[in-house]
């Protein structure tokens, strides 16, 4: 979570010179991250970017709508305007109540921004979340509707109407057995292409002294105490356990889920991700963030970044701030 706008233009420069293909920023409650982007395009970077994921307690999908095409406008690229519900605590602490269902309130919510952003006139009164009315025409660069993904009731839904799947800690096995099969009958069912599917890997690039574990223990804990993870994970063959957060951090290594090691193991993991049926792997130094800080970060992002350009094989990779 970014305290300032100017800590993502080391690694907006990434994408700039050539060596990713899109930045993409998280959720933050400290710089709200639509701002943060508006702020690097103000500053002169022009690339494509990603949001992975912005919460829907949020904002209005009128908002959300208007924010993610305001970035295509400033930024003068295409934008992928990742969507999700958040814990269902957060849920009940923004709106007093939590969704019922979870997939009504998704479905809702991502069939107006869908609208809204193709300038369509919008006429929902949900049971989550109504909209009658529509944006103001304007010509920018494409805007995709993205949606996180983690089970295969919302994958389905995300075939039906998203433009690009985005998951987090999803091990590769169980996006090519679970996830991509489910995008494709979503979409079969909605008669329309699948979407994109763009995986966001933890990575930990050797060094000297450096404890793997403790790195991707750093980068996921957080999303290990929430049940959702936990079922998925689950449903995978990764058990979660919190009393051995270290054990469990192992397990996403052993799966594959992250990727450590030298460039050439963390290529070898972006390889699995790209077999499974990723179009797009988001490169998270979230974790060597947390336990190095921004120049240990950015040097593992250069390396990896650098390294995979030059190996189209591997094209199609993003870094995540």
């Amino acid at each position: 979570m970014p305290t300032g706008g100017r800590q993502l233009l080391p690694f907006a420069e990434i994408v700039q010179a050539g060596s990713a293909d899109r930045l993409w920023t998280g959720q933050s409650l400290l710089i709200e991250p639509h701002a943060a982007l508006a702020y690097a395009a103000g500053a002169g970077v022009r690339i494509p970017i990603g949001t992975s994921v912005a919460l829907m307690p949020l904002r209005h999908p009128f908002q959300a709508a208007l924010q993610a095409r305001s970035l295509a406008a400033l930024s003068g690229h295409p934008v992928v305007a990742g969507l999700g519900t958040g814990p269902a605590p957060f849920v009940q602490s923004l709106r007093g109540s939590g969704y019922a269902s979870p997939l009504g309130a998704v479905r809702e919510y991502a069939t107006i921004v869908r609208n809204l952003l193709a300038g369509t006139v919008v006429e929902l009164p949900g049971e989550y979340y109504s909209m009658g009315g529509a944006l103001p025409p304007m010509n920018t660069p494409p805007v995709e509707l993205g949606l996180g993904v983690l089970r295969p009731r919302m994958a389905e839904l995300a075939g039906e109407l998203a433009d690009v799947a985005i998951t987090w800690l999803t091990p590769p096995n169980y996006l090519a057995e679970v996830i991509v099969p489910a995008l494709g009958r979503g979409a079969e069912r909605a008669g329309r292409p699948r979407p994109r599917v763009a995986a966001v890997v933890h990575v930990s690039v050797d060094d000297v002294d450096r404890d793997h574990v403790r790195v991707i223990q750093a980068a996921s804990h957080a999303h290990l105490r929430a049940p959702h993870y936990q079922d998925m994970l689950h449903r995978a063959g990764v058990e979660v356990n919190l009393d051995d957060l270290a054990g469990t951090a192992a397990r996403l290594i052993d799966s594959r889920t992250a990727a450590v090691g030298s460039v050439d193991d963390i290529l070898r993991t972006v390889a699995a991700y790209r077999k499974a049926g990723v179009d797009e792997v988001v490169i998270s130094t979230v974790g060597l963030q947390a336990t190095g800080g921004t120049s240990t970060s950015l040097a593992a992002l250069a390396a990896i970044t650098e390294a995979a350009s030059a190996r189209p094989a591997t094209a199609g990779h993003g870094s995540h701030r």
